[in-house]
């Protein structure tokens, strides 16, 4: 009856050429159009009687399609088996009842640089990139042990005159944070939950050009998922009159609006604010694209939120302010400015329209506004895409004082570090892409000497303080590290004998059955080693920094404590 089914079914499913991947049937696609309940897919399926009966129940004069059965079927490896599929069960990839773990209402750990916790899956047929989309399943019991605070490591301290050892840290240190900005921020949970003023954000887009390039099927959700574990802890950094700005284009931004309506609140949604920047010139759309939206929200809009009108007025023009105020029925300020041009014209008419003033009688800040991005040419431009220090400036004055604490978890070109740096306020960057941090590193460090570039004339910079330099203390991610290195088959074999030897292996996994690695594909090679390691160890939790096996230093175990009890310290100071 099995072989009679699979027999029907793959010959319905190759009618419908959006089951066919590589002139394959691809089973992520049937299974895709099956949770949607493609009517397509459903009509293939009633029109064959053995496949009509197996999959649909009759409630009355009602064909119901049973989703979890045929879900069930099609992920059976008797179904579409593949040598891969056929390996991983072999060395024990499946739960207890045989059934595929991918079946189970797990969560889902992946991206091998910017790893994250999920709540679904994709396949490497549905990647549009050449780079395999690596994902891993973890039970929902495993995720707390995975987001306990880590060790941290490596401490160095910057200054103008270059490198120094850490002796101490406190809650006026600068922090720049090497890793996985998920764990790092439930790290920093532990001591800046509630103490963050101001979140700015420039995250990966979800284009063609960063790391999420996938296709339309899969990208939202896998983009809002990454996202939501990141900013609901986010939202716990923040202090209650915090604000938090999220950077993004058309690609995600309404997205991003209902999963912040969700997370913050739909009342503390503050404004959607519009940065338009010089034409693309090499845009092929139909309306050029010129601009970028920030979203806006407060932590509690209740709570008097910091928002400084008097700090960023000087943004706009001061002209002649008191020739031309008038008030209106309820006694608001107001100039009057021409629909066809920026001028102030002598009186009202039906082509002008009225620009509300604040108390003072300056101008009320708009939620636009134009500024160019970094010219190509300047020297301080490192990134294609890096933000002017002129846009952080915008928001960081608009939103917090002086020594107020900002946080950037997606550190990028470290233009938010630079400029807060600058503004007199303290900060904590995180990043993991080496290169970026290189990068960021030069950069900051020429802030601490007095650089010139971005915002450093406008505010009169001259150089000076410093910051702490750390980096979560890895295990497994060594190992995903040297996979995502790898060039050739003989580099992946000499590794699965040193993970089999010192990593840290899934306890899902039977090691004493690796036999038949070898003649897998250098892509499956890849993801199975990424498949076989523990998660939970990427990085070292901070409950075993003095197992010996992990070789935190005495130093740096001295360092975490001091770290990690900074809340206390305060506490006692204070009393």
């Amino acid at each position: 009856m099995q072989n009679l089914l699979n027999d029907n079914l793959k010959t319905a499913l190759k009618n419908d050429p959006r089951c066919i991947v590589d002139g394959e049937l691809n089973k992520v696609k049937v299974e895709e159009l099956a949770l949607e309940m493609d009517s397509g897919l459903l009509k293939l399926l009633l029109a064959d009687p053995a496949l009509k009966k197996h999959f649909f129940a009759q409630i009355e004069d009602i064909q119901v399609f049973d989703k979890i059965k045929f879900q069930r079927f099609i992920n059976n490896k008797s179904f579409l088996p593949d040598s891969y599929t056929a390996y991983k069960n072999k060395i024990g990839l499946t739960d207890d009842n045989g059934n595929f773990i991918s079946e189970s209402k797990e969560v889902v750990l992946s991206w091998p640089h910017k790893d994250c916790v999920l709540e679904g899956g994709q396949d490497k047929e549905d990647a549009k990139r050449d780079e395999i989309f690596f994902n891993e399943i973890l039970a929902p019991d495993q995720i707390d042990h995975l987001l306990e605070p880590k060790v941290l490591t490596n401490f160095k301290k910057y200054d103008a005159n270059g490198e120094h050892d850490v002796s101490g840290i406190t809650y006026d240190d600068n922090l720049l944070i090497k890793g996985n900005n998920l764990l790092a921020l439930h790290s920093l949970e532990k001591v800046y939950a509630g103490k963050v003023k101001l979140i700015y954000i420039d995250p990966p887009y979800n284009t063609e050009n960063d790391s999420f390039e996938y296709n339309d099927r899969f990208s939202h959700s896998t983009w809002l998922s990454f996202m939501k574990n990141r900013l609901t802890i986010a939202r716990d950094l923040l202090s209650e009159d915090g604000t938090i700005y999220i950077h993004l284009d058309y690609n995600e931004v309404h997205y991003c609006k209902i999963l912040m309506d969700e997370i913050f609140g739909r009342d503390n949604f503050l404004n959607e604010i519009i940065w338009a920047y010089k034409e693309r010139e090499t845009s092929k759309r139909f309306f050029n694209k010129k601009h970028d939206t920030i979203l806006f929200y407060a932590k509690n809009k209740n709570s008097n939120y910091v928002f400084n009108t008097d700090q960023i007025r000087e943004e706009y023009s001061p002209v002649t302010l008191n020739k031309f105020k008038y008030t209106d029925e309820e006694g608001k300020k107001y100039r009057l400015r021409t629909k066809d041009g920026d001028s102030d014209p002598a009186e009202e008419n039906e082509n002008t329209y009225r620009q509300y003033l604040d108390a003072d009688g300056g101008p009320l800040p708009r939620d636009w506004f134009v500024m160019p991005f970094v010219n190509q040419s300047a020297k301080e431009r490192v990134f294609s895409t890096q933000k002017p220090e002129e846009l952080m400036r915008r928001f960081i004055l608009a939103s917090t004082n002086e020594n107020d604490l900002i946080l950037d978890f997606f550190g990028g070109s470290f233009s938010t570090a630079c400029a807060s740096h600058k503004l007199n306020r303290k900060w904590i960057s995180i990043e993991q892409i080496e290169n970026q941090l290189s990068i960021g590193l030069k950069r900051v460090m020429g802030v601490l000497k007095g650089s010139d570039e971005g915002i450093s004339k406008s505010v009169n910079w001259q150089g000076g303080g410093s910051f702490i330099y750390c980096e979560l203390a890895k295990c497994n991610q060594n190992f995903i590290d040297q996979v995502m290195d790898a060039k050739d088959d003989k580099a992946l074999i000499t590794l699965l004998d040193t993970i089999k030897d010192k990593g840290f292996i899934s306890y899902k996994v039977d090691k004493h059955k690796f036999d038949g690695f070898d003649a897998l594909s250098f892509d499956d090679k890849k993801k199975f080693l990424i498949e076989v390691l523990d998660k939970n160890m990427l990085y070292v939790n901070l409950s075993e920094i003095e197992d010996k096996d992990h070789g935190i230093s005495d130093k740096d175990i001295q360092l975490n404590r001091l770290f990690y009890s900074l809340e206390k310290q305060q506490n006692a100071f204070a009393e």
